[in-house]
C-alpha cells in the first residue's frame, strides 16, 4: 500500500511518519514544503497549501492520503481577517488534496481534523460524540467543519472512502503552546492557584494518536465515519498538574483557589478565553473507535506523560 502524508515534518507528521515506517509494508511519501527535511519514506517537495496547490504528482499511485497538514490554532491571531486565513489553507487546500486525490484514484483519504469542529466546552459527565451537531465557534474550528462538509461532498460524489479523526489537545516530546507553558511553571516551582480545579478535559497522547491513525488508514471499518479519539481517562485542571509533577518528579505547587474566584478574576483582566480552556471541562466520548475498530489506547495519561520527559527529554 501506498501512503502519502501531509504535514510530516510537523509535531504530529513526524512521529506519524516514523511509525509508519516502522512498521514497514507501505511505501510511504512524504509531502514537504523544503528539500531535505523529511525524516522518513521518499521525499515529495509540494510548494504551499492552498486552492492553487498541484498535488498531481503527489497522489499518483497512492492507495492513502493522510491529511495531516493544515493551519494550526494560533493562540496569539496576527491576522487581520484570520477566518478567511484559515479557510485559505484548511479548506481550499484540503478540498483541491482531496479532490486531486479522487481523481487519481485515490481509495481512502483520512482528514486529521479538531475537536473544536464539536465546540469549546462541555458540561462535565455529557462528552462530545461523533454524532454532535457541530459547533465550532472560533476560525480554527469553522475552517475545519467546512473542509469536512467539502471532503464528504467529494466522497459522496467520487465513492472515495473518507475518514475524519477529532483530536482533543495533543501532548507528547516537543509540544508547545499552553501545555508548554504549563509545563514550565510546574518545573520552576511556581505557586499555582489550581488546586481546587474540579473540571474534566480529555486529552490524547501522541502516541495514542498515531496508533489510532495508523488503525484508520486500512481498517475496513474506519471507512466514512468521523471519529473522536483520547486516551481513556478525564483529567482536571488539578489532576493534569499533579499527574506532570509526577512524570518530572517533582511536587507541582498547587494553591486551592476556588474556580469561582480564578474566572472572576480573569473576567476583570480580559483573560476570560484563558480561564475557560484552564477551568471548563472538554470531555470526548471515544466508544465508537472502540465499539468498530476494536482500538484501546496503548499508553495510560501517566505513560504518555512520562514519555514526554524521559524518552526525549524535552516536551
Amino acid at each position: 500500500m501506498n501512503i502519502l502524508l501531509t504535514g510530516a515534518t510537523g509535531f504530529l507528521g513526524t512521529r506519524l511518519a516514523g511509525e509508519i515506517a516502522r512498521k514497514g509494508g507501505h511505501g510511504l511519501t512524504c509531502a514537504v514544503r523544503r528539500a531535505g527535511s523529511a525524516r522518513y519514506g521518499t521525499e515529495l517537495v509540494v510548494n504551499g497549501l492552498d486552492a492553487g496547490t498541484d498535488w498531481s504528482d503527489a497522489v499518483r499511485n497512492q492507495n492513502v492520503v493522510v491529511h495531516a497538514a493544515a493551519r494550526a490554532h494560533v493562540m496569539k491571531e496576527g491576522m487581520a481577517d484570520p477566518l478567511s486565513e484559515y479557510r485559505r489553507v484548511n479548506v481550499g487546500g484540503t478540498i483541491k488534496l482531496a479532490r486531486q486525490a479522487a481523481e487519481a484514484g485515490v481509495r481512502r483519504f483520512v482528514f486529521i481534523s479538531s475537536i473544536k469542529v464539536n465546540g469549546e466546552s462541555t458540561v462535565a459527565g455529557n462528552p462530545f460524540t461523533a454524532q454532535d451537531i457541530p459547533a465550532p465557534s472560533d476560525p480554527y474550528g469553522i475552517s475545519k467543519m467546512e473542509a469536512e462538509n467539502g471532503l464528504s461532498q467529494i466522497a459522496r460524489d467520487t465513492g472515495m472512502e473518507l475518514v475524519v479523526i477529532r483530536p482533543p489537545l495533543v501532548y507528547g516530546p516537543g509540544v508547545k503552546g499552553n501545555f508548554a507553558s504549563m509545563i514550565k511553571m510546574v518545573e520552576k516551582g511556581l505557586p499555582l492557584p489550581l488546586g481546587a480545579v474540579y473540571n474534566q478535559r480529555s486529552l490524547v497522547s501522541l502516541d495514542n494518536l498515531v496508533d489510532f491513525i495508523v488503525t484508520c488508514i486500512d481498517h475496513p471499518a474506519a471507512a466514512n465515519e468521523v471519529f473522536l479519539v483520547g486516551d481513556g481517562r478525564d483529567l482536571s485542571t488539578t489532576e493534569l498538574l499533579r499527574e506532570v509533577g509526577k512524570a518530572m518528579g517533582i511536587p507541582a505547587r498547587l494553591i486551592p483557589v476556588p474556580a469561582g474566584v480564578l474566572m472572576f478574576t480573569a473576567r476583570v483582566f480580559g483573560k476570560k478565553e484563558v480561564a475557560d480552556r484552564v477551568l471548563g471541562s472538554l470531555q470526548v466520548d471515544i466508544s465508537k473507535a472502540r465499539r468498530l475498530l476494536n482500538w484501546e489506547p496503548a499508553l495510560s495519561v501517566e505513560e504518555g506523560l512520562r514519555r514526554c520527559f524521559v524518552t526525549e527529554h524535552e516536551c
